[in-house]
């Protein structure tokens, strides 16, 4: 089977999203290559290209200050090229009043919702709005799916993170759990106050562990071990500086895995992980693939036995490697899925005789 017969897609896809190596919106905007299909990039990080930012953002309920004028580029760009489907990432724009526009043109509008709108720090009266004018809305946690629902209008469906093929690959000299480690525990993401707790359990035992990510040196616990932010195309080379690599979900957006849960694996760590349903329902019981931690005790505990053990890390990131890399979980598969709903949902609108999506011109 082609690239192009793995898709039902007819059309020119329009994407929103951001094109930094590490964002969603670069993952599937690569993807649709991959696939061969025709594609519209829009950069939201226009929509807050503003001088009035600041001020829309925190006195107007995290309004981006070009909401609107951002909203007709979406609409645009939707008419000119006779968008089939419209994929946006994450909390962004268009607005409502855009979405049911570029309903009225027959293009299918989803969003894949990278964060999640309850949190205080996200959430945003325009944007609840807009949600309830997708036709589907795909959500990396299963924990907002009902919130979701009863907005009333799009379909919803879970569909977790996954990693990109092209970026999240071990260094060419390193198999899964290969040596030449620098510390004993690494961990890359923000410096969330949950998961501080978690880090600070770790110093306090005596382990060696850097952080990577923003703010960790804003804490008087975890400065010593903050390390700064992490380049995407160094990624690889931070996960292999420890011997395990801490895998946590945030728990502000109710996450029950992360975009570093695939790529970690991917890349061949060994990976010592908040026990979730999703890390289980991905990587199977505890030691089968990756071990689990439910508190501080269990963390310290299975942080000590990893370290200690240089066999068993090889043979869990080796297994961990093959359940995401053979499974499944690349970006081009989640955009697929994606485009296979939006398929069926245009089917179902289509009136008798009318052509429905089907595959790219």
């Amino acid at each position: 089977m082609t690239a192009l017969e793995e898709t039902p897609l007819r059309g020119t896809f329009v994407l929103v999203g951001n094109p930094g190596p590490e964002h969603v919106g670069r993952h599937f905007r690569d993807a649709a290559g991959d696939l061969g299909i025709e594609t519209v990039f829009l950069d939201l990080r226009r929509a807050h290209a503003s001088v009035l930012q600041k001020v829309s953002w925190h006195l107007r309920g995290h309004r981006p200050g070009r909401l609107r004028s951002f909203s007709r580029e979406v609409v645009a760009a939707c008419r000119d090229v006779q968008a089939g489907c419209l994929l946006v990432t994450g909390i962004a724009p268009p607005s409502a009043a855009a979405l049911r526009e570029i309903a009225s043109l027959g293009t299918v509008r989803m969003n894949f919702l990278t964060d999640d709108p309850w949190n205080p720090a996200h959430h945003a009266a325009w944007f609840l709005q807009a949600l309830a004018n997708y036709d589907h809305v795909f959500s990396p946690r299963a924990a907002n799916i009902e919130d979701l629902r009863a907005l009333g209008g799009p379909g919803v469906s879970y569909l977790p993170f996954a990693y990109a093929a092209a970026h999240h690959v071990p260094p060419s000299n390193a198999g899964p759990g290969s040596h030449g480690s620098t510390c004993d525990v690494v961990f890359v993401g923000g410096a969330d106050r949950d998961r501080v707790g978690w880090v600070s359990a770790l110093l306090r035992a005596g382990f060696g562990l850097e952080c990577y990510g923003g703010y960790w040196d804003r804490f008087p616990e975890t400065r010593g071990c903050a390390r700064g932010m992490a380049a995407p195309d160094r990624l690889a080379e931070v996960l292999r500086r420890g011997k395990v690599v801490l895998c946590l979900a945030r728990q502000a957006i109710r996450d029950g895995h992360s975009m570093r849960t695939f790529e970690s694996a991917a890349m061949g760590a060994c990976m010592l992980m908040e026990d979730t349903e999703d890390h289980r329902r991905l990587f199977g019981p505890d030691g089968e693939a990756v071990r689990y931690f439910r508190s501080r005790e269990e963390l310290v505990d299975r942080a000590g036995w990893l370290v200690r053990n240089d066999a068993e890390r090889s043979r869990l990131a080796a297994t961990a490697q093959a359940i995401v890399v053979g499974g499944g979980h690349r970006y081009r598969d989640r955009l697929t899925s994606m485009l296979d709903a939006a398929a069926r949902d245009a089917s179902r609108d289509a009136p008798p005789g009318e052509p429905q999506l089907g595959r790219p011109r």
